[in-house]
This record gives structure tokens, C-alpha cells and sequence, in this order.
């Protein structure tokens, strides 16, 4: 069964203690990005969904206590010149990760099917296309051991406007807040029926898709975190790393101290 937005509406508040909840799940999220560096392990998370949907402020929370090192951030606009002489994929295959990194996509190559469908950057034949390309481009890198993790972060239009608003209403926010938002708005329902599409052709079983009820910050960021931390743990053991005996031995020898087994 496809995806319908309107079951992740509800809004409900976090059931719980929210900070003790992120720290533990920081903490959670903190060894399993330590799993897939001491594993030479990689993986790709792809998060999508409306403006003011609650993106930016999940991720700054997923990498809250992540090595900076070891995984990379792309915030994905506008194609460059050079990247619209190449193939719409081409600049998100220069972004994926290598070996111990994590990379992690504010929106994605779903924007072929999406923006550039629905404000006409591409033709009709080229975003249906689009369909088949990304599966494969999906599959391809799950084959080469690299699992995809995609999020959509959806609001309602009531919860965007307030949040628009408050955007509008704080000088400290109020760069957030562009004429794109609004022409998006403006066309909400042609943007929903291109996600039904797109949920429906590329809900995959190697790549599937999450939808996170994003009306209330603290639930969604939860509920998109623990995702992500589920998705990432099946695919890399979750045991400590064997402490190296050569590097024991040199520790032991210079601070004078065993290891406790």
C-alpha cells in the first residue's frame, strides 16, 4: 500500500521527556556512526519533504554528537550551470559518501519529480523517465553496500502558515523565508499529486520511504532520529571493535596503565 500523506496529520505532542529522549538517542545515533567508521561502512540519508517542514531542525539534531569528520551535509538548490550540462543525477553521484562517512541529503534527485515537474524545469517525458532512473540509481547503490534511508517530513498547510508567519515575525528567522515559499504554497495540490506519484513508483523494498508527521517539532524529530537509527543498525554490526593488541600494548607502555578487560 502507497504512502498517503493524510494518515501523518495528526500532530500528537511527544509522549514523554523530549530532552532525555534526544540525548539518548543522539547517544544511540553517536555509536552507530562509530559502527560504520571502525566497519569501513557507508550510507546515504535522504530527506525530503514541504518548506518549514521541520528539515534543518531534525538533522542539526541527527549529528548533534556525530564526528564532523566522518559525515557531510548537502543542501540541495538550484542547479549550477555546469550541473545542467550533465545528466539531473551526475551532482548528486560527485556527493555520496566513501568509505566510514554518512552523507546526508536536504533534498534530493526527488526533485525531478517534484519542483522541476511541477514548475515545468523539465519535461513531462523527462520527469516520468525520472521514475525508472531513480530506482536504479537507488538499487545500485545498495548493491554496492551503501543503504539509503529516505524521509519525508510532512505538514499540513495550517502548520506551515503559522510557521511561515513566525518566520516572518522574527527578524532572526526572517532570512528563512523566500518568494519560493510562497510560489510552492500557491500550488500545493499539484505538489501532492506528484508525491502520491512519486511515493507510489519509487516506494522500493531496497530504498523505502518513511513519512514522518512533522506537525509537532519534538514528535518528529523523534520519530524521524529513531527511523534513522533503525534503518543504519541493520546493515552494520552493532558490536564494539576489538581494541588492537599492538595499540594496547604502546598505550600500556606509554600512560602505564592496563586495559580493563
Amino acid at each position: 500500500m502507497t504512502i498517503d500523506l493524510k494518515d501523518y496529520e495528526k500532530g500528537a505532542g511527544f509522549d514523554g521527556d523530549y530532552d532525555d529522549a534526544l540525548i539518548e538517542l543522539q547517544e544511540r545515533l553517536a555509536r552507530v556512526q562509530a559502527c560504520y567508521i571502525v566497519n569501513d561502512k557507508r550510507a546515504v540519508i535522504a530527506v525530503e519533504g514541504w518548506d518549514a517542514g521541520g528539515k534543518g531542525g531534525m538533522i542539526r539534531r541527527l549529528v548533534g554528537r556525530w564526528e564532523p569528520r566522518h559525515y557531510d551535509v548537502w543542501a540541495i538548490g538550484a542547479p549550477t550551470k555546469e550541473e545542467l550540462a550533465h545528466h539531473y543525477l551526475w551532482r548528486f553521484w560527485q556527493k555520496l559518501p566513501g568509505i566510514g562517512e554518512i552523507g546526508i541529503f536536504d533534498r534530493t534527485w526527488y526533485g525531478r519529480v517534484l519542483v522541476e515537474r511541477v514548475e515545468g524545469y523539465c519535461s513531462e517525458a523527462e520527469w516520468k523517465r525520472a521514475y525508472d532512473e531513480i530506482n536504479e540509481f537507488e538499487a545500485q547503490q545498495k548493491d554496492s553496500g551503501t543503504p539509503i534511508v529516505k524521509l519525508f517530513m510532512h505538514v499540513t498547510q495550517e502548520e506551515q502558515d503559522k510557521r511561515f508567519r513566525a518566520r516572518l515575525e522574527n527578524p532572526w528567522k526572517r532570512w528563512k523565508l523566500k518568494p519560493d515559499d510562497f510560489r510552492n504554497r500557491a500550488k500545493r495540490d499539484a505538489y501532492l499529486e506528484a508525491m502520491d506519484d512519486m511515493f507510489a513508483r519509487t516506494d522500493t523494498r531496497w530504498a523505502p520511504w518513511q513519512a514522518i508527521d512533522g506537525n509537532d517539532k519534538k514528535s518528529a524529530r523523534i520519530a524521524a532520529m529513531t527511523h534513522i537509527a533503525e534503518r543504519l543498525e541493520e546493515t552494520v554490526s552493532m558490536d564494539p571493535p576489538e581494541a588492537d593488541p599492538a595499540l594496547v600494548k604502546l598505550a600500556e607502555s606509554q600512560l602505564g596503565t592496563k586495559l580493563k578487560d
